[in-house]
């Protein structure tokens, strides 16, 4: 028959064994909550990576996907040595390649995180990337305390700074120094020719040459253009005109489809429209280096009671290293019955509108994912008083962006020329 001891040694034995067999579980657990964070941050460092490097519409979008990906790289590497550095140790070097694997992780989620936390419409993105965050720094941390010794620490602080400037630097130039650069828009030219009689003396011609010179180093894509014609008409007063109304002719400026000059002798009606139209077509692509010309030819009868003829044109684009954006296509009317137009665009009395409508992509993969689609509608609107082009942007069922998101994140750009103005009175008194 076995005895078996209960002395306190056999009882500082057995307390021995269990306390071993308990941290060998958690040391172990701690292995799998490592290697689970490293390995989902390999996975979504690496699918952002991947899109931007593909996707990217311009070169720092490129060369963050190629950093994302050399981060999960690196984190993937981190995963392995974690493996090797609790299990075998292998590899003398596997513990240090963890630490670097943990804190590239650690730095980058943060970025990340920080990304999607102000610009992110999913709320599983934001919770996700807080979670492997945490995590990461967590495993940094346990890799840290498992270290026996920190070979060549100096090489480890150096390889640690380097991971944490060119994160840093990367973040900083994409949304802190390139935002910020002078930008060359193009340039709107328009030139009035000569007004000639029609055949049969009726009616006269005048003819407008507009050309669009891109100067820049960055490609538009052209939303929508406009050309008008507004006619006035102008009486001269016999005598000089009170300062009462210099001030009525100079409140008028607050509406620019209303202006008129203050004059001492020169009496201005409200200009009327009398021609409209685009003079590009819409989806249009103007490179770099790249010219546009065209003519529109505005014809009036040589009877008319209006003494001034004044020209507009104007043209939207987007930045083509900003978004991108599939091809408009017609969305509806504001005069239609069932109008597929925002309310507040129908309920306008004073103007009628055109809507073209697409999708618009963003060049950051990480917004891309993470943000609901957007869609951008050009209004093209005419009335008496004027034509004007317009967008807007927003997602489905929710309100616009603002006019600064507009130009900053979508790179829209509104480029005008005009008052051009003319005078009727030689043809009118031609025979």
């Amino acid at each position: 028959m076995r005895i078996h001891s209960n002395s306190p040694a056999s009882a500082r034995q057995r307390a021995q064994r269990t306390l071993a067999k308990a941290q060998t579980s958690s040391s172990r657990v701690s292995l799998a909550l490592i290697m689970l964070v490293l390995l989902a941050t390999t996975g979504m460092l690496g699918w952002f990576g991947y899109e931007n490097v593909v996707t990217a519409l311009r070169f720092t979008g490129r060369l963050t996907g190629a950093v994302l990906v050399a981060v999960a790289f690196t984190t993937l590497l981190g995963a392995i040595a974690a493996a090797d550095h609790w299990l075998s140790r292998k590899y003398e070097y596997s513990g240090v390649i963890a630490l670097i694997g943990s804190f590239a992780a650690t730095l980058t989620n943060l970025l990340v995180w920080a990304e999607i936390l102000k610009n992110g419409d999913y709320w599983y993105f934001k919770v996700l990337f807080g979670l492997l965050t945490v995590g990461s720094a967590w495993a940094a941390f346990t890799v840290f305390r498992r270290l026996d010794k920190i070979p060549a620490p100096k090489r480890v602080a150096a390889t640690l700074v380097v991971t944490t400037v060119i994160a840093v630097a990367n973040f900083g130039y994409q949304n802190l120094y390139q935002p910020s650069q002078r930008e060359t828009l193009p340039v709107i030219k328009l030139d009035v020719g000569k007004s000639m009689q029609n055949r049969g003396g009726k009616s006269f011609s005048v003819p407008v040459d507009i050309q669009i010179e891109n100067r820049g180093d960055t490609a538009f894509y052209v939303l929508g253009t406009e050309f008008h014609a507004m006619a006035e008409q102008v009486r001269l007063s016999r005598k000089d005109r009170s300062i009462r109304e210099w001030r009525a002719d100079a409140e008028s400026w607050k509406d620019f489809r209303a202006y008129n000059p203050v004059s001492r002798r020169e009496i201005h009606q409200p200009g009327l429209l009398v021609s409209a139209q685009p003079w590009m077509p819409y989806g249009h692509w103007i490179y770099a280096k790249d010219t546009f010309s065209a003519r529109v030819v505005v014809q009036l009868p040589k009877k008319t009671h209006y003494d001034q003829l004044t020209f507009y044109a104007g043209v939207h684009l987007t930045r083509k290293d900003l978004s991108s954006v599939d091809r408009l296509k017609p969305s509806g009317s504001s005069w239609e019955k069932k109008p597929r137009v925002a309310a507040w665009v129908k309920n306008q009395k004073n103007f009628s509108s055109l809507a073209y409508k697409s999708r618009i992509r963003e060049n950051n993969a990480i917004d891309a994912r993470t943000r609901k689609p957007r869609y951008i509608t050009v209004y093209w609107q005419f009335g008496q008083h004027g034509v004007n082009v317009f967008e807007t942007i927003n997602a489905p069922g929710a309100k616009d962006e603002s006019q600064e998101s507009v130009e900053n994140r979508y790179g829209v750009r509104q480029v005008d020329t005009g008052p051009v103005a003319t005078t009727l009175w030689d043809v009118k008194t031609q025979r």
